[in-house]
């Protein structure tokens, strides 16, 4: 079996900079502002022929327990009983200090083995720090710098010569198939409602229509305004407080990924950082944690939108949920908080009514309340989930839609523009994820918006897509004889 790593120190010695070299990408946010991660993540990690799990934990801090910085403590310390190894970083540049002594003797106490690491060792006078670091009695410091990616080879040496080859070098790493990360690409934002993105279907005309696979694994982001209870949904989720969680707004910054299995099906799911009016979005670090937000949105295959069901549909919420149908995410509405609302049958019959007013974009969506405290209605909210992505990977055969198409032109053909009839030739399916369709016809810029409109909701009920962003693109096919001049008699 693999080993787990866990990196510890006080604020601001580099933490996150080294998980980020470890794991070869940049996954955690990293500022010059002391604390900025908050929650632990755990990520697949490498150092050269080393693998194994690694874990960012936030600074360790004297705080009171119940303080947002008293939580965060306790949240880095499971990180230490998770751990088979820890980390314990110290800043060589600014030399060791009442903190670091004291959280020394915490992770000594542990009982785990300990590789004392002295980060920002380029800098000068960073020697001296090493000296200093002797007095902690962690052994001999192995000095690196995160930033500049000097020393990992003395890094992996201490890792071996601590843990044993036997146990950093397991016979599941040389099987194939051991290693289950999963590359992916993050869809770019499309240019304009009007653009297909998507999975292509590599045969549109191909009557064969796949089954869909409720087996196979599923990334769900959930997003929101701050404050609205999307740490506390993921923590009753997974049945453990994984989550750092509390009354203040803001908690979360960095998108955090955890897995989870929900009815024997393999999820991973996102928790972000509380997207805020553009306006009030101020500083550097909150930008990066909504950078980081959108980045989970566009990894996502489903988007669980969580409003606070007693202020839903501000501004904002609908400005996110605008966002995800734009992004071609599958979105799910949760009316978080329901354990606070009163007169249950009445309110719900309400939002129900704003949801179809206010989101007449993607008619249908699916609304459930919820309670992520008390554990309300999570079943509902997953079979919610389930059946929002099967139809966002729906494919229809091209036989199936021209029938449709044929019949909807019959009772209702496109208007004469300028005088001339519009007329449609045939449609087809070309992407899934979500659904993408073209229809080739005559002069597709002379179309009015409204009969567009017409057909993309004439899909949606014929072939129920409710909830689901639905793609519609007219083409003109091209003309052979176009450009050439007449041949004369």
């Amino acid at each position: 079996m693999s080993f787990t790593l866990a990196i510890v120190g006080r604020p601001n010695v580099g933490k996150s900079t080294l998980f980020n070299r470890l794991v070869g990408r940049k996954i955690a946010l990293v500022d010059d502002l002391p604390g900025v991660t908050r929650d632990r993540r755990v990520h697949a990690a490498k150092l050269y022929d080393l693998k194994f799990d690694v874990i960012d934990t936030a600074g360790l801090e004297e705080v009171d327990s119940e303080s947002l910085e008293g939580r965060m403590r306790a949240q880095t310390e499971m990180a230490i009983g998770e751990a088979d190894l820890i980390l314990f970083l110290v800043d060589a540049k600014a030399g060791i200090t009442p903190i670091d002594v004291t959280f020394a003797d915490l992770v000594r106490r542990s009982g785990k083995p300990v590789i004392l690491v002295a980060n920002k060792a380029e800098a000068r006078g960073a020697e001296s720090g090493m000296y200093d670091a002797w007095q902690l009695g962690l052994g001999e410091p192995c000095p690196i710098s995160a930033e500049h990616g000097q020393g990992f080879p003395d890094l992996r040496d201490a890792i071996v010569a601590t843990m044993g080859e036997e146990r950093v070098f397991p016979d599941e790493y040389e099987q194939p198939g051991a290693d289950d990360s999963i590359a992916v690409t993050i869809p770019a934002i499309p240019r304009s409602q009007d653009e297909l993105i998507g999975d292509d279907i590599e045969d549109p005309d191909a009557e064969d229509v796949p089954t869909y696979d409720s087996s196979k694994p599923l990334r769900i982001a959930i997003v929101g305004r701050p404050n609205a209870g999307k740490s506390t949904l993921v923590n009753t989720m997974l049945g453990e407080d994984r989550l750092l969680t509390g009354p203040e707004a803001g908690i979360t910054r960095d998108s955090i990924s955890v897995d989870w299995e929900w009815n024997g099906r393999k999820i991973k799911l996102f928790d972000t950082a509380g997207l805020r009016r553009k306006s009030r979005v101020q500083g550097k670090l909150e930008k990066l944690s909504v950078g980081d937000a959108l980045r989970a949105i566009r990894f996502a295959e489903v988007v669980i939108i969580v409003l606070d069901a007693t202020i839903p549909f501000e501004k904002q919420d609908l400005q996110i949920a605008d966002l995800i149908i734009r992004e071609g995410r599958a979105p799910v509405i949760a009316f978080n908080k329901w354990d606070l609302v009163e007169n249950r049958q009445m309110v719900l019959a309400d939002l129900r009514e704003k949801t179809e007013r206010l989101l007449p974009q993607i008619r249908g969506i699916r609304a459930v309340p919820i309670s992520g405290e008390r554990n309300q209605g999570i079943d509902k909210l997953m079979a919610a989930v389930a059946s929002t992505d099967e139809i966002w990977n729906r494919r229809i055969s091209t036989g199936r839609l021209n029938r449709w198409m044929e019949g909807v032109t019959t009772h209702h053909p496109p208007p004469a523009v300028a005088g001339r009839r519009l007329k449609i030739k045939y449609i087809t399916q070309v992407k899934t994820r979500p659904p993408g369709f073209v229809i080739s016809c005559s002069r597709p810029e002379a179309f009015p918006t409204s009969y567009v409109r017409y057909l993309s909701n004439g899909l949606r009920e014929t072939f129920d897509m409710p909830g689901v962003p639905i793609r519609l693109v007219l083409r003109t096919s091209d003309n052979p004889f176009a450009g050439r001049a007449k041949k004369k008699r």
